[in-house]
């Protein structure tokens, strides 16, 4: 729970702390079980009543909002740890075992088009598909990553390890993390295509393609 910030604090603050760590924890569980699940559910997991939960979180949206944001901002923030990495292919792959583990997409995926995202989340999205694309322009100038790879690409394979769920979680790690190296292994390597290597099929995803979750709608 500390990672939800509820460390180092005292009496009704520290109690307030760590029900909003218990109901994002139990929210996450909840949720990706069962995306329409009521909050009630969460409650009853977190083992919290419903006016903490109503305090903290007015509705269900701004509950799933919260956790997806959560899951932007660690986006961010393990982009910006590897970013002094010198070894730029090191930084690219590093960065994905990281979000591969965090489970970020999980939540994106199960939870996409369930609530109105904010105009903050929107400007993460951007700043998050940014530094991803600095990161993969970097292991390009290494020609450790073939050149027909974008960086949205790497929105898709996110995509296709959260699907990899077992019930037990250190398995799914290691299974996820064993999906994520041989789609590594199959773009690594060559920095040509053409004659040398196939090239990839059907057109990359296209820039902001996959970012239609964080757009406000109206």
């Amino acid at each position: 729970m500390d990672d939800h910030g509820s460390s180092g604090l005292a009496g009704r603050r520290g109690q307030a702390a760590r029900n909003d760590a218990a109901i994002l924890d139990a929210a996450r569980e909840v949720f990706l079980a069962d995306p329409k699940a009521p909050v009630a559910a969460v409650a009853e997991r977190a083992g919290v009543g419903m006016s903490a939960l109503y305090r903290r979180y007015p509705g269900k949206e701004d509950l799933l909002r919260r956790l997806c944001h959560d899951g932007l901002r660690r986006w961010i923030e393990e982009a910006e740890a590897v970013e002094t990495e010198p070894d730029a292919w090191k930084a690219l792959v590093v960065f994905l075992e990281r979000i591969v583990d965090a489970d970020v997409h999980s939540l994106t995926v199960h939870l996409a088009g369930t609530f109105t995202p904010t105009e903050e989340m929107g400007r993460d999205a951007q700043r998050a598909g940014e530094m991803m694309g600095r990161l993969v322009e970097r292991a390009h100038a290494t020609g450790r990553l073939r050149r027909d790879v974008v960086a949205d690409d790497f929105g898709l394979v996110l995509e296709g390890c959260a699907a990899v769920r077992l019930p037990d979680p250190e398995r799914t790690r290691e299974l996820r993390r064993r999906f994520l190296s041989m789609v590594l292994d199959g773009v690594a390597g060559a920095d040509v295509t053409g004659d040398d290597v196939a090239a990839l099929p059907g057109p990359a995803p296209q820039p902001g393609e996959l970012n239609w979750r964080w757009r406000r709608s109206g």
